[in-house]
């Protein structure tokens, strides 16, 4: 089975419940899964596959404990063609730049040549109250290309 770093970026823990429901489920699935919420370049590996959960702050900005990482990413990181990840991004429709945040890391991950395995699942607060459920089926769909 695959080794999973789950990364999280979150404001009020809505990421951080979406992130450790589908912990429980890739654990369940035989996966060695470890969840970061303050990581950093030096705490991850490129050889795991790369699972990142992140809310939207502000004008369709990352979380804070989520922009270091996106820092560090994006001002020294070689092109990391080896890595392949999945994106879940939440926001808020009624908001410009919606899932900005999530948008932004995906973009990042496409600039240094990491690997979508599956188009990034975008989830509206405005049309669920637990973005966990959605999460859980969404990964169910593409868990098997791990």
């Amino acid at each position: 089975m695959a080794a999973i770093d789950i990364i999280i970026g979150s404001v009020y823990g809505s990421s951080v419940l979406v992130a450790e429901t589908l912990e429980q489920a890739l654990t369940e699935a035989g996966h060695r899964v470890q969840l970061h919420e303050d990581a950093m370049l030096a705490d991850l590996d490129t050889e795991h596959f790369w699972l990142v959960v992140t809310s939207t702050t502000g004008q369709g900005d990352l979380p804070p404990n989520l922009l270091p990482l996106f820092e560090e990413m994006r001002e020294c990181c070689p092109p990391m063609p080896q890595l392949r990840y999945a994106l879940v991004a939440l926001g808020d429709s009624s908001y410009d730049n919606f899932c900005g945040g999530g948008r932004q890391f995906d973009e990042l991950l496409q600039e240094l040549q990491a690997q979508a395995v599956v188009k990034r699942l975008q989830l509206d607060a405005t049309e669920t109250l637990e973005p966990e459920e959605p999460a859980l089926v969404w990964l169910k769909g593409w868990m098997a290309q791990i």
